[in-house]
């Protein structure tokens, strides 16, 4: 059996906000509110029967009103008539005509047990339709995250491909390098080896030679010479 509606009010932001519930914790959740403001003092059940009304004949929808005034309440609602910023702010507030006095509350109207069921069913109805909205918005934000956490895994792995290949070219370049050094390193060993076996020895000991064994003057000044010529000039020994 369905409960039977109240009717909660409560401040939030720029609104005043009603609803017609079975419960604080059902206007709570109602309102999105992440605390118990009904605890806080800022949220209380209602007994005006203005507000009663106009809960009753749209039970579980949240209602609202410019905070602070005293205008009836309504699925939408503009902002209150009082903000502004500045000099046009204060001047507008000069302006205010003081709000007549309220008259006497009324007693809250009496409502038949064969509306107020049909007012809980109502809410139910409405609460459920608040609940498939949620799920569809909550699926919706699930699928969003999804295709984000997809493409950032396809990036990734883009990603991770293009540091292999660049690691793998890396390495084969130095590893050419590498070659490259000890061929010119071993280049340099032979060319020296080749150079100190071609270069003859000039002037050394020829006037201690026997007579035959000395060269002519020009045949001394040729080896010398030599010495100074490219490998590709210098015979084999």
């Amino acid at each position: 059996m369905a409960r039977k509606l109240k009717t909660f009010q409560t401040s939030l932001g720029f609104y005043d906000l009603a609803i017609a519930a079975p419960s604080m914790k059902a206007a709570l959740k109602a309102w999105g509110a992440g605390s118990n403001l009904f605890h806080q003092r800022v949220a209380k059940e209602s007994d005006d029967p203005d507000v009663v009304a106009a809960t009753i004949s749209k039970p579980g929808v949240v209602l609202k009103r410019p905070a602070g005034s005293n205008g009836r309440f309504g699925k939408h609602s503009d902002l209150p008539s009082y903000l502004g910023s500045g000099e046009d702010g204060a001047r507008r507030e000069r302006r205010r005509v003081k709000p007549a006095k309220r008259p006497t509350p009324k007693a809250a109207p009496k409502i038949r047990d064969r509306d107020a069921r049909r007012a809980a069913a109502d809410f139910e109805k409405e609460q459920k339709r608040r609940e498939a909205e949620r799920r569809r918005e909550d699926a919706a934000r699930e699928k969003d995250r999804e295709r984000r956490e997809k493409s950032t895994a396809k990036a990734q792995a883009a990603l991770d491909r293009a540091e292999r290949k660049y690691a793998e070219t890396a390495a084969a370049i130095q590893a050419e390098v590498e070659a490259l050094e000890k061929r010119s390193r071993a280049e340099d060993d032979r060319w020296e080896k080749e150079r100190e076996r071609c270069t003859p020895r000039c002037g050394a000991g020829a006037s201690s030679l026997p007579r035959g064994a000395q060269s002519s003057e020009y045949g001394a000044r040729a080896r010398c010479s030599a010495a100074s010529m490219p490998p590709s000039r210098i015979c084999s020994a």
